[in-house]
């Protein structure tokens, strides 16, 4: 059976560090309190000339070097982002330029915390249609620039970094991606969303003033719809493949807020010892934050050959969905 296989994995984050005493200084917040309700410690933040292209450029670079392949021989290029350098053109069409992929088509996606898992999900279909192809998947963002940091609720969440991995079509094997499970529900935007920026409400002084183009978010709501969705849609990938959470060897989630990776590995029945954590590290980096965790997790030497990996995100939109890989 014909199956996408990830060749190569790589990650970037900005240099520069804003820890929870950091914070403690800009807004009214403490570092136990953003510890005990997020598990965030710190967060990287993008300093003038850092943009969502520059670090999924280097990103991409990592994963290609891992796999031994030219940025001549990528044919697609497909990114997850809420944060784009600009509306137009597409963050991909950017890092195509940047790295010098002249063959490759490139496109964005728009999912918010859950853009790399859907980003994978399009790419799968691609590989398997168009075998031994080579396709950069990206997950990228610049959240400080939507940041609220006033809003002492949200703006100890969110960092910057973007995360990639380079796949690849191969015709036959027992490796790769074994099935991609995606999910939405647009009646829910209202919990978890940017109310300016769009034709809706276009860019404007009052919106400025406002900061109405950063992220809104009504927590409690949000954690209880994801934890009943991320558990549900790992439930279905793992029934899709005849697998028992005995069978997962990572569990790789979003790295949203610890409390909810936490309340879905135990509704799982996922030991947490399988569970891939760095949101202490990182904070919610919204669709970076599982290729960043892959990339580590696979750089340390934790996956090995064969291991069984859950992805499960979760973002505003809603959307959400899950992959199950073989290394």
């Amino acid at each position: 059976m014909a199956r996408s296989v990830i060749l190569g994995t790589g990650a970037a984050a900005p240099s520069k560090i804003l820890t929870n005493q950091d914070l403690e200084r800009i807004v009214d917040t403490s570092d136990e309190w953003i510890c005990t309700r997020t598990g965030v410690k710190q967060r990287h933040i993008a300093e003038d000339g850092e943009t969502t292209s520059s670090l999924a450029t280097e990103a991409s670079l990592q994963a290609l070097e891992m796999a031994g392949v030219s940025p001549e021989d990528v044919d697609m290029i497909v990114v997850g982002t809420t944060s784009p350098d600009m509306y137009m053109p597409n963050t991909g069409a950017l890092v195509q330029k940047n790295i010098g992929a002249h063959k490759a088509f490139a496109f964005d996606v728009f999912a918010a915390c859950s853009g790399f898992v859907y980003a994978l999900s399009v790419a799968d279909k691609f590989a398997k249609d168009k075998l031994n192809s080579k396709i950069l998947v990206i997950g990228a963002e610049l959240l400080s620039t939507i940041t609220d940091w006033q809003d002492r609720n949200t703006c100890v969440l969110f960092g910057d970094a973007a995360g990639a991995v380079l796949l690849s079509g191969e015709p036959k094997g027992d490796r790769g991606i074994l099935s991609t499970h995606l999910r939405s529900d647009g009646s829910l935007w209202e919990l978890l969303h940017i109310p300016g920026g769009g034709c809706v409400y276009p860019p404007s002084a009052e919106m400025a003033e406002k900061r109405d183009y950063c992220i809104r978010m009504q927590g409690n709501e949000v954690f209880k719809h994801a934890v009943r969705s991320l558990t549900d849609i790992a439930k279905e990938a793992l029934k899709a493949n005849h697998f028992s959470p005995d069978d997962v060897d990572w569990f790789i989630p979003h790295q949203a807020n610890i409390r909810i990776m936490k309340q879905v590995a135990e509704r799982l029945e996922i030991p947490i010892e399988r569970v891939y954590v760095n949101i202490d590290r990182y904070g919610n980096t919204s669709s970076a934050s599982i290729p960043v965790a892959l990339n580590e997790a696979n750089r340390l030497g934790r996956i090995k050959r064969g291991d069984v990996v859950l992805l499960d995100a979760f973002g505003g939109g809603f959307t959400w969905g899950a992959v199950i890989i073989r290394w």
